[in-house]
């Protein structure tokens, strides 16, 4: 897979590598040749992996094909909330690094959207925001709270510039390998959803976690 056109205690454990340590992950609209790299874990001393549930959006791969969102069509994010978990995190803007990886915020208390996709409150496709479960001294992130959400939990996300803040209503959460992130997460079309990413055992000392867990959310209708 590609990635899309565009430039309490806490448990720890002795981290073997860095804060890109994770995850090959493929994005939906695609740059030949390319291949996203998403680190989101550090030390492995994240939650235990939680259950799925509800059913994620299906693949619509007729739409990976449309050009990028006019960046003006929704405000940038600039802090993800959800509530009843604690969740609140400020969010950045990220791209794609020199070695083919989202650069994922390294402080794992911020959020990182995936600004070459839909911004949350666009009118399509998949909104990604990204964030490290666990730090380098074995310390929770921000996300590691999307192990706690459950469905119908709201999800608020603040925009730049005084816009009214979009809300999302949690429908769905999965595991799925490393390795095989779905090309929906990087939808560019389709219905307006909101996908939150972090990582989920088990985890490898040499290659770090081996999973990816996903949030989806909807929007609340007014």
């Amino acid at each position: 897979m590609t990635p899309p056109a565009g430039p309490g205690p806490r448990a720890r454990r002795p981290s073997t590598r860095g804060p890109r340590s994770l995850l090959a992950q493929g994005a939906g609209a695609a740059v030949a040749g390319a291949v996203l790299l998403v680190g989101l874990s550090v030390t492995g001393g994240g939650p235990d992996a939680p259950a799925d549930f509800g059913a994620p959006p299906a693949d619509a791969a007729e739409e990976r094909a449309k050009p990028a969102p006019d960046s003006a069509a929704a405000p940038d994010p600039v802090r993800v909330h959800a509530p009843r978990v604690g969740l609140d995190a400020p969010v950045t803007a990220v791209g794609v690094d020199d070695d083919g990886g989202a650069a994922v915020p390294t402080d794992p208390r911020v959020a990182g959207w995936y600004r070459f996709g839909p911004a949350p409150g666009a009118a399509a496709g998949s909104a990604v925001l990204m964030g490290h479960v666990d730090s380098a001294t074995g310390d929770l992130g921000e996300f590691a709270a999307l192990y706690d959400l459950r469905p119908g939990d709201t999800v608020r996300v603040d925009r730049d510039g005084g816009a009214v803040p979009v809300e999302y209503r949690v429908t769905a959460r999965e595991t799925v390998p490393a390795d095989a992130l779905p090309d929906r997460v990087f939808d560019r079309g389709g219905d307006p959803v909101l996908t939150l990413v972090t990582c989920a055992p088990p985890y490898d000392g040499r290659d770090g976690y081996r999973n990816t867990l996903l949030v989806t959310a909807v929007p609340v209708d007014d």
